[in-house]
């Protein structure tokens, strides 16, 4: 080998060695992952970095104050109930939550059920549904409260009219809860409902009020009495079966309604629930507590929320109030004066506009308690004072009051139909047959009802008979016809009707204006 081959080969031998100490500099912060060559690492906890705001800070510690105060005080409640064939415990859309979550043997053996409850005195009273308990066997109530504790509880009483019991269990010093002002509460307010869904104790959930006295004009209609009282906060905070009889809390963790109902189409939540408000249940407890029933006054009298038609047929300016249809044979109000037709504006100074709203401040009251209603009839206000009663529970009959009839004069009328085209409306003379089934001495039939005109959207059918209008006697299928001429467009005709089942009502009935 030369001199030249051999300086050659040591400069590449050099070149090779710097460009090698330069690759493995740029690469030394690569781990390669080799054992025990790893980096330890450590995860402490850490504040966040994203600054709330301190109002919404404020709610989250309300919410768990809550619970933490709240919860001790709402218990489990497990029932064996009798068996009942047949028996169907909730419509298809507003549901009770305690039937719903039973666990059923084969037929006819007893039945396993479950809900929930609240503690309302430290020595034990607990406040809940009535259909948590209805029907349960001797000595099959069960309570467990939220420390696991177990106790047989005593059935104290019970008011199927509002869907309330009181239970009793042997203890002392118990967490109570604290009971708030139902007549306080707004749309929007926060709740927060707890109970034990599907069996899971002590469960929590957040919502808002989204209205108040849901349940007049049909909306929820799950009492089986015409007396049932439906006046309840409806929430979307979710609660599901095994809710029944749990608490509705306030941001003030005051309970303010008794959860009982929701509204579904699966048997589960979808949004909408329904409470007993606490001011009624407060009620109902202490009567129960300190007298093992009820008592409760009574107006004795049928009543409907006024509509816009009504309001104007009345002559109001607008709608408001409620509207007596029917007197019961032993009503308080009656015996003072007060008539079928009179409007009820207010009761002890408080304006009453749906007819729930009404039922709900009677039924706080007791037998022998006065009260004031504001009237108002044929375009004047007046007031009665009525004292009210203890429920006769005896349905009014109305007697029939007809007279004998010239048959021959009776014939030459009983075929003869009007058609009143503008209200969708066919009505004709009576039969001295149809008087004697229906009970009426005068009026005139109802003979055809156009679908969504506005006889049937006011609710007319055919067969009903319409006995009065305008406050007027009807004898004739002229006399109704001549009461419509009367009024113009716009205007609206007060009608009595009675329907098939002999129920006389009032309805509103408003001639439609000519379109364009």
């Amino acid at each position: 080998m030369n001199k030249k081959s051999v300086i050659a080969a040591v400069l590449l031998i050099s070149i090779g060695i710097i460009f090698g100490a330069i690759l493995v500099s740029s690469f030394k912060s690569v781990d390669l992952g080799i054992a025990g060559n790893r980096e330890q690492v450590r995860l402490d906890t850490q504040s966040g970095s994203t600054k709330h705001s301190p109002d919404l800070k404020a709610t989250s510690d309300a919410f768990v104050s809550i619970a933490k105060q709240v919860t001790p005080t709402v218990v489990s409640i497990n029932v064996t109930t009798k068996a009942k064939e047949g028996s169907k415990d909730f419509q298809d859309f507003f549901h009770f939550f305690g039937p719903e979550f039973k666990f059923k043997f084969p037929e006819p053996g007893p039945q396993q059920g479950a809900g929930s409850g609240v503690i309302i005195t430290p020595s034990g009273y607990l406040l809940t549904n009535n259909h948590v308990v209805e029907n349960a066997e001797k000595n099959s109530i069960q309570v467990t409260l939220s420390d696991s504790r177990r106790f047989e509880a005593k059935l104290v009483g019970t008011d199927p009219t509002t869907d309330l019991a009181v239970l009793k269990i042997d203890a002392k010093d118990l967490p109570s809860a604290a009971l708030g002002n139902s007549d306080d509460l707004q749309v929007g307010q926060w709740v927060l409902a707890i109970g034990n869904p599907f069996g899971l104790n002590s469960t929590v959930t957040a919502g808002i009020v989204s209205y108040v006295g849901r349940g007049d004009r049909g909306e929820i209609n799950l009492k089986r009495d015409p007396y049932g009282i439906e006046n309840f906060i409806q929430t979307d905070a979710a609660i599901n079966p095994g809710n029944s009889g749990g608490a509705l809390v306030n941001l003030n963790g005051e309970v303010i309604g008794i959860n009982t109902a929701i509204a579904t189409r699966t048997g589960g939540y979808e949004g909408y629930g329904f409470a007993i408000p606490i001011n009624l249940a407060k009620t109902v407890a202490e009567d129960l507590i300190n007298t093992g029933k009820v008592r409760r006054g009574y107006l004795g009298i049928q009543i409907e929320t006024v509509n816009a038609a009504m309001a104007k047929a009345n002559g109001l300016e607008k709608a408001q109030g409620v509207i007596i249809q029917k007197l019961q044979e032993w009503s308080a109000a009656g015996a003072v004066g007060v008539k079928e037709g009179d409007i009820i504006l207010a009761i002890d100074g408080k304006e009453v506009n749906q007819a729930n709203e009404l039922q709900t401040i009677i039924a706080r009251k007791h037998p022998g308690d006065i009260v004031t209603l504001t009237l108002y009839q044929d375009g004047k206000r007046f007031e009665k004072k009525v004292t009210l009663k203890e429920r006769n529970g005896k349905e009014e009959v109305i007697a029939a009051t007809d007279e004998p009839t010239d048959e021959s004069s009776e014939e030459a009328t009983t075929s003869k139909t009007v058609n009143l085209e503008s209200l969708g409306l066919k009505v004709k003379n009576l039969s001295a047959d149809v008087k004697q089934k229906a009970k009426v001495d005068n009026g005139v039939m109802i003979a055809e009802v156009k679908p969504g005109g506005e006889a049937f959207n006011s609710g007319l059918r055919s067969n009903y008979v319409i006995v009065e209008a305008d406050r007027k006697k009807l004898s004739s299928v002229n006399d109704f016809k001549r009461v419509v001429e009367n009024h113009k467009p716009g205007d609206a005709i007060m009608l009595r009707v009675k329907d098939q089942q002999g129920n006389a009502r009032f309805v509103a009935l408003q001639i439609p204006k000519e379109p364009g």
